[in-house]
């Protein structure tokens, strides 16, 4: 029988000596490669952060962080989340919500996908590399993200909410191994340039600045309110989580919710900068914004509102103000807010920062159903959330496919 000729060596595959392993916890990475390699000014990345996730129950079933040696040298790490069943109509828009409404009444274990998520589960996504990789060790992380969602029988494998910064090897790498690239909602950022929170106000144009002042009015005329922010917030974790929840009963999705435990461990983790803009009515939580900090960076991570008097107080904004308010005394350069709410972002005066999703099926049959459907429902779940904030086509920079990389295939 003919024999097939060996294929000659990839002149950009792995360097002798490098190795995939999976790490069980954030703990488990050496002292001082996170800090040095974690985005300095985004709190998302902070170390304490991933603790706090690891010790609670927000959505996955475990945590992972798939990690590339070199000799006995880490190079590069890529936090995991695991969902052996995560709830498909937990993560669709509410059209796709109603459609499903059948399905889950009749076969509810039809809803349950297994699925992989690489990055962070909380922010924008990032490996943390050192220095500048050969192209073969961007195929190595792919590949063992891969052969761990196959070992795991999680079928399907999300990179999420990378930017248009994430390293062009990367992108190269998960076309070749068969994903394909959807934008996914972008993040917001607010660059903050003044120096107190009199002069954001007036920088701002003259109709959002005329909002501003307006909304800021009905807070400060309605009787009883006040807002405070606070360093010590213990007491006040079971009012936090109950306004929370009023907040996701009314989300569209609802990938991860954060719980009891994971508010604990925040407030309790050493090293984790985070402040509560507390807004009280007489003595009654009524809204909050949790905010947390790093470098010169910081973050409105999750709100909570008592509806029965949000509208009327505009106590969505009035929180927002006063977290724009501490990060300007803080010396922060921007602050992100969540992936939510664009109307009321964009008047704050906030970007969007556009990301992407790359997405594969570790079974191809699975894989082509995938690029058929997912493409048209995410792009109208999106469209429904941006609104006339949404880009022309081909406009997000960070899809790799609008950059000319090769198109996976099915």
């Amino acid at each position: 029988m003919r024999r097939s000729p060996t294929a000659p060596p990839d002149p950009a595959g792995p360097r002798p000596g490098y190795r995939v392993e999976v790490l069980p916890s954030v703990e488990a990475v050496p002292a001082g490669f996170w800090e040095r390699l974690a985005p300095g000014d985004d709190p998302m990345w902070s170390r304490p952060l991933f603790v706090a996730m690891e010790r609670s129950r927000i959505g996955p079933d475990r945590y992972a962080y798939l990690a590339v040696r070199r000799g006995a040298d880490l190079v590069a790490v890529l936090p995991l989340a695991l969902f052996p069943a995560l709830r498909l109509d937990d993560v669709v828009g509410p059209r796709e919500r109603r459609l499903l409404t059948p399905v889950r009444r009749l076969c509810p274990r039809l809803l349950r996908v297994p699925m992989l998520f690489c990055g962070n589960l909380l922010g924008q996504g990032h490996v943390l590399a050192d220095g500048r990789l050969p192209d073969g060790v961007w195929r190595l992380l792919v590949a063992g993200a891969l052969d761990l969602a196959r070992r795991e029988r999680l079928g399907t494998v999300v990179f999420k909410d990378f930017t248009v910064a994430a390293p062009a090897p990367l992108r190269t790498a998960l076309a070749e191994a068969g994903f394909f690239f959807l934008p996914s909602l972008p993040d917001t950022e607010l660059r903050l340039d003044a120096g107190s929170f009199e002069d954001y106000l007036a920088a701002l144009p003259a109709k959002p600045r005329r909002n501003a002042r307006s909304k800021i009015r009905k807070f400060e005329a309605h009787p009883g309110l006040r807002i405070e922010v606070l360093d010590e917030f213990a007491d006040l974790l079971p009012q936090v989580l109950a306004l929370y929840r009023q907040v996701m009963e009314r989300a569209d999705q609802t990938l991860e919710v954060l719980d009891a435990g994971f508010l604990a461990a925040v407030h309790e983790q050493p090293g984790l900068r985070r402040r509560l803009v507390a807004c009280f009515e007489d003595e009654r939580l009524v809204a909050f914004l949790l905010c947390l900090f790093a470098g010169t960076g910081a973050t409105g991570a999750r709100i909570g509102l008592d509806y029965r008097l949000a509208h009327d107080a505009r106590l969505y904004h009035n929180v927002h103000y006063a977290a724009i308010r501490t990060a300007i005394a803080a010396g922060c350069g921007h602050i992100r807010f969540a992936q939510t709410a664009y109307r009321p972002k964009v008047e704050l005066g906030c970007e969007l920062v556009e990301q992407w999703y790359a997405m594969t099926h570790t079974r191809r049959p699975a894989r082509a159903v995938l690029r058929r459907l997912l493409p048209p429902t995410l792009a109208a779940a999106r469209a429904a959330a941006l609104g006339p904030h949404l880009p022309p086509p081909g406009a997000v920079p960070g899809a790799p496919e609008a950059e000319g990389l090769p198109r996976a295939t099915s």
